[in-house]
């Protein structure tokens, strides 16, 4: 008799095959039947109309700080991950001297967005180093594995303190030292090393991601540790824009240190069609042996956005800014009262700079994403477009959308969908060919 059988399962195994029905018998903690009937069991678990899959490897996240007080790493533990990897994007909080500890914080909610509230009532600081960090996630326990990464960040703030996070050039010295720190902290159970090579990656405070113009020699010496520890990926995150002309070097270091090079895959407004170039790349890369791979995500990268979240097309008018500190309740009567909405459509926002512009007033990207989400919506659905046929401004039509009913059904709720990246033609077709490629591995969830 079985410990347990999962029955009438439309099973998934992971292996490419296709789908197909069948029983799962597993006796003694592992899987000792997939396929077919299995006999009587312990326990039995009726899995008809639903999949059943091996568990997903969550390889992009920002559970760092997260990691010290939740034990589920919640949203992931509700979508099927068993095992997430964390310090992506050069950003992380080992090591870490004490007067680092709200600079850390800081630069986290910058890049990722994750409240620094949340971040400084609940990390419980028991590190400095990056194996002390280890050593205090294993003491933990978890719904699911947990996988980490030594981030360029923290580790040239570490050595450099304020040349580092002011993004000087190192010195031979300091890049020894941080080569050094990531070899002990590859040793001690890292999977590898992450750096950011964006203009958009800063800290709350305006400051990039150190690390963002390490030069040739900073990568390489620090790429060499993962060569003596004998494993590890190197990651980072970088644009399609900078990614040719730096390709050179990264077809280099995967050849000299022989790991794996994996940067975020996505595509870009700017040149829409760009990723098929990159993907001819790293094809070329693996068939010379090189293991260079596309992170991608599975749908657009984008945002949400609504009147509480932290960036709306709003933010920037000065009649927001007098209620944005407001309880919810208190906001939403000042945004349901006609006089305030007429005051705050007849200003001019102030200028956030050419991210922030982009993020809050590009009205063709914008759309309701409804009830259930509609992740590939019509361009001709777009708030630009949807405004100009009925002859109102975009930030109007914006307005109007959001006081709309979110999906509990209370004014003032509903979300809009920004897809930044990977929706550059309206459609995602472009993403089926990503995803057959061996060159490619699903990436960028963002969990955390």
């Amino acid at each position: 008799m079985h410990d347990l059988v999962i029955r009438h399962a439309r099973i998934v195994d992971g292996t490419g095959s296709p789908a197909f029905s069948g029983d799962i018998a597993v006796d003694a903690g592992r899987l000792s039947q997939v396929g077919g009937r299995a006999g009587a069991a312990r326990r039995e678990i009726d899995a008809d109309g639903a999949l059943v899959t091996p568990g997903f490897v969550d390889i992009h996240t920002h559970y760092d700080g997260q990691l010290t007080w939740d034990p589920y790493l919640s949203p992931s533990d509700s979508h099927g991950v068993t095992t997430i990897v964390a310090g992506n994007c050069g950003v992380g909080f080992a090591p870490a001297k004490p007067d680092k500890h709200a600079w850390l914080i800081d630069l986290m909610e910058g890049v990722e967005d994750i409240p620094g509230a949340a971040l400084s009532e609940g990390i419980q600081w028991e590190w400095e180093s990056f194996p002390e960090y280890l050593d205090a996630i294993a003491r933990r326990q978890y719904a699911m594995d947990v996988g980490l990464q030594v981030p360029h960040g923290p580790l040239r703030a570490y050595v450099m303190g304020e040349r580092g996070t002011a993004n000087e050039e190192a010195t031979a010295d300091d890049i020894a030292q941080m080569a050094a720190l990531a070899l002990e902290g590859l040793r001690a159970g890292a999977l590898g090393f992450s750096t950011s090579r964006v203009m958009i990656h800063k800290s709350k405070s305006g400051d990039l991601v150190p690390g963002t113009f390490a030069t040739r020699e900073e990568l390489f010496g620090i790429g060499r540790a993962i060569r003596q520890a004998g494993h590890g990926l190197f990651q980072m995150t970088t644009i399609h824009e900078q990614l040719q002309s730096e390709y050179a070097w990264i077809k280099d270091l995967a050849r000299e240190v022989g790991c794996a090079v994996q940067f975020n895959f996505q595509q870009g407004d700017a040149a829409p069609n760009q990723w098929q170039d990159i993907l001819h790349m790293i094809e070329a890369a693996r068939d010379e042996g090189l293991r260079i791979y596309g992170g991608m995500a599975g749908r657009p990268a984008g945002m949400l956005y609504s009147w509480q979240s932290t960036i709306h097309p709003f933010v920037g008018y000065p009649s927001f800014a007098q209620i944005a500190a407001l309880p919810m309740e208190q906001k939403l009567l000042k945004l349901q009262d006609p006089a305030f909405k007429a005051q705050l459509l007849s200003e001019v926002p102030r200028d956030l700079g050419p991210q922030g512009n982009f993020v809050t007033r590009s009205f063709h990207k914008l759309y309701l994403l409804g009830d259930p989400p509609n992740y590939e919506p019509d361009p001709a659905t777009s708030i630009a477009a949807v405004a100009q046929a009925r002859g109102c401004p975009p930030a109007e039509l914006a307005y109007d959308l959001m006081m709309g009913a979110g999906a509990d059904g209370r004014a003032g709720e509903a979300l809009l969908y920004f897809p930044i990246f990977n929706y550059s033609n309206g459609n995602l077709d472009h993403l089926v060919r990503q995803m057959q490629s061996p060159a490619t591995v699903l990436s960028l969830a963002d969990g955390g």
